[in-house]
């Protein structure tokens, strides 16, 4: 079995955490993944905390790389200009490589220009900077990871744990994404996108959550549920649910159930060999055609395609 090569390439002023995660979670992949660590010059790196890290490569193993993961660095280090140590190593990547940022390492990739005319995110704290620095990306910042690809960037921290699943996932199939994040003690997907960790006032003491009736709803995602559904679940009225909703997941009741239903038919075409039109009544689409046009939208592939891939992966 060959094993896919992963080069992380970091940075002076790199988080430690992130510079770590696709070692960790890759890691776990049953051996199906080489992860190396390397710089721009082959020397030390320092980092935001207040130690160093040593690593064993040089720019060199950019050339070797399957997939290229650019490590996120302090907000104080991003500029619109990539330094020429940075830009000379970033040439070293052959073409068609697979490219993912964690967090600001986003800046890094458009700053060479390798995100232009595509969409990308970043953490939210620094959005407002980086569509000023870079008004030709097509930033999206309330999502957690966007896959454009070869290009993959995410948000903040531990989103770096969710796009390393995410390549799992894709390379492998859902079955071992699973079997990693349980090793990891990490959730295998994520609700909602980054909007559910911004900043906001502390909800009145008292109020009531709409976890009890997300989980409701997830019991009947074949029903075709309505906010009056939901809301009379949760006994509150459609305005107050459909507020405090979106505040604790970021995204509003009817975007999230189909995000919901999208990731339940993707586990059905990995896991199944139910037909198109089954597995939407199932997961509470219409007709086949609403599945293949959400799924679509979703991750930019029809359900026969996405099915060759994962069950051929699976």
């Amino acid at each position: 079995m060959r094993r896919e090569r992963v080069v992380v390439l970091a940075l002076d002023g790199v988080y430690p955490f992130e510079l770590g995660i696709p070692s960790r979670i890759l890691g776990a992949a049953d051996g199906r993944y080489e992860v190396l660590t390397c710089s721009v010059d082959g020397r030390p790196v320092r980092t935001n905390a207040d130690f160093g890290v040593t690593v064993e490569h040089g720019p060199e193993a950019l050339a070797t790389a399957d997939t290229v993961v650019i490590a996120p660095v302090a907000p104080d280090r991003l500029t619109d200009e990539v330094p020429g140590g940075v830009l000379a190593a970033l040439t070293l990547i052959r073409p068609g490589t697979r490219i993912v940022s964690i967090c600001t390492g986003a800046f890094v990739l458009a700053a060479a220009g390798l995100l232009d005319g595509r969409r990308a995110t970043t953490h939210w704290q620094v959005a407002d900077r980086f569509r000023r620095m870079f008004p030709r990306v097509g930033l999206d910042p309330d999502v957690l990871f966007v896959d454009d690809h070869p290009f993959l960037t995410s948000a903040g921290a531990a989103s770096g744990v969710d796009i390393c699943l995410h390549l799992v996932r894709k390379d492998h199939g859902s079955r071992l994404a699973n079997s990693v994040a349980r090793r990891c003690v990490v959730p295998p997907f994520r609700d909602g996108g980054q909007a559910q960790y911004i900043e906001q006032p502390v909800p009145e003491q008292g109020a009531a959550s709409t976890a009890a009736t997300r989980a409701w709803a997830l019991e009947r995602l074949g029903e075709p549920l309505t906010l009056a559904d939901l809301s009379g679940h949760a006994r509150m009225s459609r305005r107050t649910f459909a507020r405090r909703f979106h505040d604790e997941v970021g995204l509003s009741p009817g975007r999230w159930l189909i995000q919901q239903r999208v990731a339940r038919a993707r586990q059905l075409l990995e896991s199944s060999d139910l037909t198109v039109d089954q597995i939407a009544g199932r997961v509470g689409f219409a007709t086949g055609a609403s599945l293949r046009q959400h799924l679509h939208t979703a991750i930019g592939v029809s359900p026969q395609a996405y099915r060759r891939t994962f069950q051929t992966a699976r």
